[in-house]
Order: structure tokens, then C-alpha cells, then sequence
């Protein structure tokens, strides 16, 4: 996957696509390989990075969605855990099973729970990751030792997915572009085209040059989350904004916290929110809160509140309590979230997809989750295939291997999210051992920074360290001591001289403060 190879593509004279997807994250990439996997020539865009936006500030979780189950939106649960199956099938280097105690203090906690939880197991079926059960205090203590004590009764032990979210949408893009997708980052749509009233393609610019370029298609796809309403009203001025964002923020705290490989999910705290302490690449992840928000931005900052939020909240369910100073990052996504009414609070508006066709033929798909990437994706295109009049081809997702697969990626240690392609970098390192060395202060490669810049698109450090490899979201202050060997190995690969490395240095010094507290 080469950027310049790309750009030739993109810019063909007289070249005319099927459809041309605007987004890069989950949901773009996603109809770009449903689109491409069917036979249909796509081309995707996306104005910064793939997965720069909600894509990457995940919690970290392919799941059912117990609070869904709370909520009685059994249809929402059903599918998620369907599609969560259908994932760990396609792409077992990226989802692992992962074990969640729910925590009991209180007598009816346990049965409650417990009953709930067996009703997940069921309506996952054959899908199950693995069986739901009570568990004594002993029990419960063994698995999560640094849990509260004080009045603890015991807990239930239920199983999810747990994934990389940025590495799965490089993935993804790699996939669709194995299947004839041209995928672009940095490339921005500045106007949207039109014949006769009907969308007829997309002006784009190149970020990176100011350069643009014409793009005409059959059928326009608006997959941008957040952003949906700004691509609606470049549709049409008069278009009502259909998007309430609402803000998710997660602490990343030392492995001692919460030592072992089980998580811990708190399904009701004070203001009714659900509360997840993860164990991810060796850190342990909190969260999430959900404030509305009234604007849009690509890079959000967490609130005071919420960070306190979930210090607190934290505190109650672990022994040692986690102080500001303990935090190693924080991170902020704004979820897409579909309202027809605005006074509804956010945690009560639909997680569930939205798919709208514009007078002038723009489709918009809106809301989701992550998990349900592919079935979004899938119904997406179905409604632009018949807006661009092109004969239906069946969707190939279902069994499509994603780029990466391998079913023991674990044994490539370090590389293992890697997959299959950890090969390829053990075999770069045969060739030129200098790139077995180690980032400064870290566990990542050299030769890691060279097979993002050649295979990944990766265009800067922020690329690198925030979404090829997750140390932005990690440790913000230690991904800074690695940016200037990022930089120059970079630079080296995309030809750029020592002022690009001191720039790049320098922005990703100050994007990282936005990543820890002062």
C-alpha cells in the first residue's frame, strides 16, 4: 500500500469510479473493501490520517454491548455479537478473547448479573468467546487481585473481543487495496460535483502538495462520523444537522493497577454509565465517559471533569487509587451519534447506524459502532449501488480474510499485531540487522518505522506513534523521547531533509501534550 502509487491512480485522466468513498475510518474503509471485494472500482479519501479520528480512540473492545442488553435493545446486541464472531474468524492476528469480572457488593448483584450475563451467552450462541459464571470472593481475588475488598461478595466472569481499532483499519485499508481499492490519506474533499443536480463526483486536495483534482463517479458515499453533517451541507446548505456528538474519554494507567489478563466491567456507576479497567499492551486503559459536545474536531481535549470522573470511579473498584500524576495519557474520540430530537442526553440516543440518500444522491451513513463496521458497510453499499444504477453483485465480507490473518500471531511476540506480515519485518531485519534495533526507551523496532513509511501509508510521526504503533495513547511523555529517531528514520524513506525532521519533532511535541495532564 503506497501512497504515490495511489495518487496515480486517483489522478487517471478520464478515469471514472463506481463510487468514491469520503472517510477513513472504520465505516469508510470498511464499504471501500466491501465495494472493492464485490467487484466495484472505489476510491477512498480521507482529509488526515486513516483512523486519525473516533476510529482510533476506541475502548479497545469488539463486543455485544452488555449496556445494550441493560437497555433491552436486544436487536443491537444480537448483531454485535454476530459480527464480533465474524471478526475473530477474519482477523485472528487483531481479536483476542478477553475475560471481564463484574465485581458484586451488594446481595443481588451476583444473580442479577449473573442471569443477565447467561442471556448474553445465549443470544451469542456459537459465537460464544466463552462461558459467563458466578464466581466466589476467593475466586474473584485470584483473577483481579488489586479489586476493591472492602464489602466484596464475589463477581461474574463474562467474556468479549478485545482489538487494536487503529491497526484493524490499516488492516482493512491494506485488504481493500488487495482487492483493487484506491486508498488514500491526506487527500481532502473540498467540493462535491454535480450534473444535472445529481452528485457526479468530488473535488480533492492533496494535503500534502495543495494540489486538486477531479474525481468523477457514479455514486458519492459520506462515511466521515462526526463530520457527516459538514459533507451534507457542502451537499446541500439547507441540509439539518442529523449528528449529536458526545465525547468519550479514557486514562491510561501503569499495568500495576490491574496485573493479570482480566478486565473489569463496572455496568452501573453513579450517573449510570458503564466503566471498563482493561489490560492493553502492557497499560491499563479506563473509561469511558460520555458528554455531550457542541463542536466538531478532529483532535478533542478531555474535559477536567471527566478525567476526575474517572479517577474517582476508579478508585472505588481498585485497591490502590489512581491519582493525576499516575496517568500516563488520556484520550478523547467524539462518537457520531444519529438524534432526531435534541433533548435527548447522549448516553440514551441510538448507537444504531443511520443510512440517508440526498435529493442529489448522497449517501450518508452515520452512527454505529465498531463492531458492526461490516454489516454497516454492507448495507451501505447496497443502497449506493442502486443510487449509482449498477447491477448488485452478493457481499464476500462475511468470510473475507483480512490482511494480516494468523492464527498464532502471538508467537511473533512484540510484532504479533503484525500478523502474517511480521515475516516480512523479520526478513527486512535479516537483511539489514541495524533495523533489529529498538526505539529509544521502547520495545518497538526501527525496522517497524520503515514498514509503516513503505507498506502503511504512514506520512508522519503522529502516524507512527499514534496509530501504526499505539505509544501516543500509551505513554505520552515517553513517545516524545522517540519522535526525533522516528523522524529521521522517516525521513530517510520519504526523501525529506532535516528541516521536515525538526517540524515533525516539534508538532508531535506539542500533539502529545495534548495527551497527558498538566
Amino acid at each position: 500500500m503506497n501512497r504515490e502509487e495511489m495518487l496515480k491512480t486517483i489522478t487517471e485522466p478520464k478515469q471514472k469510479w463506481d463510487f468514491i468513498v469520503i472517510g477513513g475510518g472504520a465505516t469508510g474503509v470498511g464499504t471501500a473493501l466491501e465495494a472493492a471485494s464485490r467487484g466495484y472500482r472505489v476510491a477512498l479519501i480521507e482529509q488526515n490520517d486513516f483512523s486519525a479520528g473516533t476510529s482510533s480512540r476506541s475502548t479497545k473492545l469488539i463486543h455485544g454491548g452488555v449496556r445494550y442488553l441493560q437497555q433491552g435493545n436486544i436487536s443491537l446486541v444480537l448483531e454485535a455479537l454476530k459480527e464480533r464472531g465474524l471478526l475473530r474468524r477474519n482477523a485472528p492476528h487483531l481479536v483476542r478473547n478477553l475475560p471481564f469480572i463484574v465485581p458484586t457488593y451488594d446481595w443481588w448483584e451476583g444473580p442479577f448479573y449473573g442471569i443477565g450475563l447467561k442471556l448474553y451467552d445465549v443470544l451469542a450462541g456459537k459465537e460464544g468467546f466463552g462461558a459467563s459464571k458466578n464466581l466466589s470472593t476467593e475466586e474473584t481475588l485470584k483473577q483481579i487481585p488489586t479489586v476493591e475488598m472492602d464489602g466484596l461478595r464475589g463477581g461474574v466472569i463474562y467474556h468479549d473481543g478485545q482489538f487494536d481499532d487503529s491497526r484493524l483499519v490499516i488492516n482493512l485499508a491494506q485488504t481493500a487495496a488487495e482487492q483493487g481499492a484506491t486508498v488514500i490519506n491526506y487527500a481532502k474533499a473540498v467540493q462535491l460535483q454535480k450534473k444535472h443536480d445529481c452528485i457526479s463526483g468530488v473535488i480533492v486536495q492533496d494535503v500534502e502538495n495543495n494540489k486538486e483534482y477531479t474525481l468523477e463517479s457514479r455514486a458519492v458515499i459520506n462515511a466521515t462520523g462526526v463530520f457527516s453533517d459538514q459533507i451534507r451541507q457542502m451537499d446541500d446548505p439547507e441540509a439539518p444537522p442529523i449528528i449529536q456528538p458526545s465525547q468519550g474519554v479514557h486514562i491510561v494507567l501503569d499495568r500495576s493497577f490491574l496485573p493479570g489478563e482480566t478486565a473489569i466491567m463496572v455496568p452501573h456507576t453513579d450517573d449510570g454509565r458503564v466503566l471498563f479497567a482493561i489490560p492493553w499492551h502492557d497499560k491499563v486503559i479506563v473509561g469511558t465517559t460520555d458528554t455531550p459536545v457542541d463542536q466538531v474536531v478532529l483532535e478533542p481535549i478531555p474535559l477536567k471533569e471527566e478525567i476526575e470522573f474517572l479517577l474517582t470511579h476508579a478508585a472505588k473498584y481498585l485497591i490502590k487509587d489512581p491519582s493525576p500524576e499516575d496517568v500516563l495519557s488520556t484520550f478523547a474520540g467524539l462518537r457520531p451519534l444519529v438524534s432526531g430530537t435534541k433533548n435527548l442526553e447522549t448516553a440514551t440516543i441510538s448507537r444504531e447506524h443511520t443510512i440517508s440518500i440526498s435529493r442529489s444522491g448522497l449517501v450518508t451513513i452515520a452512527g454505529g459502532k465498531w463492531t458492526t463496521y461490516r454489516k454497516m458497510a454492507e448495507e451501505t453499499l447496497d443502497h449506493a449501488i442502486a443510487v449509482a444504477q449498477l447491477e448488485h453483485r452478493p457481499s464476500v465480507s462475511r468470510t473475507l480474510q483480512i490482511h494480516g490473518y494468523h492464527n498464532h500471531a502471538d508467537s511473533f511476540g512484540t510484532l504479533s499485531d503484525y500478523g502474517s506480515d511480521a515475516i516480512e519485518i523479520q526478513n527486512m531485519i535479516k537483511k539489514d540487522p541495524t533495523l533489529g534495533e529498538r526505539l529509544p526507551k521502547s520495545d518497538i523496532l526501527k525496522a517497524e518505522v520503515i514498514w509503516a513509511v513503505r507498506h502503511e501509508m504512514a506520512r508522519t510521526v503522529e502516524d507512527f506513534c499514534a496509530r501504526r504503533r499505539r505509544l501516543l495513547f500509551l505513554d505520552a511523555r515517553a513517545s516524545i523521547k522517540v519522535a526525533l529517531t522516528v523522524a529521521q528514520l522517516m525521513a530517510a524513506e520519504l526523501k525529506k531533509g532535516k528541516d521536515w525532521e525538526k517540524d515533525q519533532v516539534e508538532g508531535y511535541q506539542k500533539t502529545a501534550q495534548r495527551y497527558f495532564i498538566h
